[in-house]
């Protein structure tokens, strides 16, 4: 005959069984996602130099004077690039505007990565451009709007000059134009000088210049005084944003 084990026995092994901690292959253990921040600056200058408004003269390559009052642009579509893997900002519209120093630099999260190029388009592509009335640095209550046919001003510089032929040596470029032939739109691609390497819990800046003097001769000469004025979608406008190509340059990386 088999002797049973008491009844309290067994009561006290189950409750030992059930006390036994559950393994690590029983856990779900989150992963966490690492994101990193990222600023992006853009300093305006002219030939290495600092854009100043109004109150300074500059010379282009044709040996004409001038002076800017006003530089807005488009920058949209941010993307760091590695050779595995990109990272697109999200909702990635921003409107540069010289006189406005907070909106030369903005933040966004980026995933942890090793980036060798950022990309980015002049101007808003064409889904914004025929989406309706937008908001942000899309309202058009910014001056970079004409009509739901024409669409965004990508680029605009307005100033002055000895060289201008029209009314009170005015200088006005107002670059538009997102629809086929007329599309003005360009997408920049800048390797930066040493690899971006972002680490989770670190801050990093890249730091964009834009030269200005580069607009005047870039793929296409500009001489004020045989076009001081464009303000309409066309070939002159295409020529001019054919010129941003060369405008834009990473001054700096800084990690902190």
């Amino acid at each position: 005959m088999v002797n049973k084990p008491p009844v309290k026995i067994l009561i006290v092994f189950l409750s030992l069984l059930c006390s036994i901690p559950k393994t690590n292959a029983q856990k779900t253990i989150p992963i966490p996602h690492k994101s990193c921040a990222v600023k992006i600056s853009f300093i305006n200058t002219i030939k290495g130099t600092a854009l100043v408004l109004d109150s300074m003269e500059y010379t282009n390559p044709f040996n004409e004077t001038y002076a800017v009052s006003r530089l807005k642009y488009y920058i949209s579509n941010i993307t760091l690039n590695s050779s595995q893997k990109h990272y697109a900002e999200t909702d990635s519209y921003h409107l540069i505007d010289a006189a406005d120093s907070s909106s030369l630099h903005f933040n966004f999260n980026a995933a942890a990565n090793t980036y060798n190029s950022i990309s980015f388009m002049v101007g808003v592509d064409s889904i914004k451009n025929v989406s309706g009335a937008q908001s942000g640095a899309l309202d058009p209550a910014n001056g970079m709007f004409w009509t739901w046919n024409s669409g965004y001003i990508m680029f605009k510089l307005e100033g002055r000059s000895p060289a201008s032929t029209i009314f009170n040596q005015r200088i006005e470029y107002h670059i538009g134009g997102f629809d086929g032939a007329n599309n003005v739109v360009r997408v920049i691609t800048i390797p930066l000088p040493s690899s971006l390497k972002l680490d989770a819990g670190k801050n990093s800046e890249i730091i964009i210049a834009a030269d200005l003097d580069q607009l005047w001769h870039g793929s296409n000469e500009l001489k004020i005084a045989e076009t001081p004025a464009t303000m309409s979608p066309g070939f002159l406008s295409k020529k001019i944003a054919d010129n941003y190509n060369r405008m834009f340059s990473v001054k700096e990386i800084k990690i902190f």
